[in-house]
């Protein structure tokens, strides 16, 4: 009875037993050939590349995410500053100091998914030690913090007027409860989602798992609402409105050449929300994905049917663009992009090596 209890409290067991924790390409195996008869359908394997005019390859393939926030008006989204990777701490400190922003600040790779290398950086000594630890540009953004923080699907038919918002997810940040004994340690040990993150604080933030909260007191672990970084995604789908849809087409049709892609924004109530008071982080193109399919409980059949759904949107707005004169990436150029990518760069030492 021991060692079974050890498994099911083991990280294992808590990645296995829900489909939300696998890793991405086994998720996404069945979802290759459904991509692969759309591609038949369309001729051309990266059919997408003519969703977005106005992002580039769509937003599938190594897009940054700098350009694409300098398409998006600047009142609803974050003061944001491209940064080279190969500036000294002195230079970074000095643009900081001159673009008016102030610390903390969000410091995100300018080509990057999934949450990979996204910090909150306090100081000058924190945004030193993060500039030696990457190696591509980054971005930094003004930290927002209103407390509610979504992603919001839309997309619109090139030949159609109205878009349609298709997907919400509410983002909670990962926390424990206090109980005015435990210290933190033992809240995340007690947490499977939280447990799962637990190695990873101990390495970076050791001094804060040690702490006791107080009983009831709600202690915030990671203040990133990325799924890989612990938080929980909701269904928020039940916030969809007829004014939601008419802020979003207005938001939208601002942005040069864009059909298709999730919103990952903050804004300081759901009232604010429907007006399309936002403040807008990230705008995800052709590779996003419809965020809600990761509440808890969700079957994996379910989120495979949104999943589908958005692909044959996707397909259907790129066949349009299409037709309108917009040119899909040839398989020469398709490689030649994907090679580029982090991502294969990676893989490619990983197998070099």
């Amino acid at each position: 009875m021991y060692f079974l209890r050890k498994i099911r409290q083991s990280n294992f067991w808590i990645r296995l037993s829900s489909w939300e924790y696998w890793p991405f390409e086994i998720v996404y195996f069945p979802v290759f050939f459904y991509w692969l008869w759309l591609a038949l359908r369309a001729r051309n394997f990266f059919f997408f590349s003519a969703s977005n005019p106005g992002i580039e390859y769509g937003g599938m393939l190594g897009e940054s995410k700098f350009t694409i926030l300098n398409k998006i008006n600047d009142e609803i989204k974050p003061k944001t500053i491209y940064i080279k990777s190969d500036i000294k701490p002195d230079e970074l400190e000095n643009i900081i100091d001159a673009s008016g922003l102030n610390y903390s600040l969000i410091f995100k790779p300018d080509v990057g998914e999934r949450g990979w290398k996204v910090d909150q950086i306090n100081n000058f000594q924190e945004a030193a030690y993060y500039l030696n630890s990457i190696d591509q540009d980054f971005i930094i953004q003004e930290l927002v913090d209103d407390p509610i923080e979504l992603g919001v699907f839309y997309y619109r038919y090139p030949n159609k007027p109205r878009g349609k918002v298709s997907s919400i997810v509410i983002k909670e940040m990962l926390h424990v409860v206090g109980d005015g004994k435990s210290t933190i340690r033992e809240l995340m040990y007690k947490n499977p989602r939280a447990k799962l993150q637990l190695e990873e604080l101990e390495k970076n933030i050791p001094e804060l798992i040690t702490l006791i909260p107080g009983k009831g007191e709600i202690k915030e672990l990671v203040p990133f609402g990325n799924h890989c970084r612990g938080a929980k995604f909701l269904n928020g789908n039940h916030l969809i409105n007829e004014q939601l849809v008419e802020s979003f087409d207005k938001i939208a049709s601002n942005i040069e050449g864009f059909y298709f892609g999730r919103f990952d924004l903050k804004c300081k109530s759901y009232e604010a929300l429907n007006r399309g008071e936002v403040k807008i982080m990230e705008l995800n193109g052709a590779g996003s994905e419809p965020g809600h399919i990761y509440h808890p409980g969700t079957s994996i059949f379910k989120a495979y049917s949104s999943i589908f759904e958005h692909l044959h949107a996707l397909f259907q707005i790129s066949k349009i663009n299409n037709q309108l004169g917009v040119s899909y990436l040839s398989i020469k150029e398709g490689w030649f992009v994907i090679k580029q990518t982090p991502i294969f760069k990676k893989l490619r030492m990983t197998f070099s090596s």
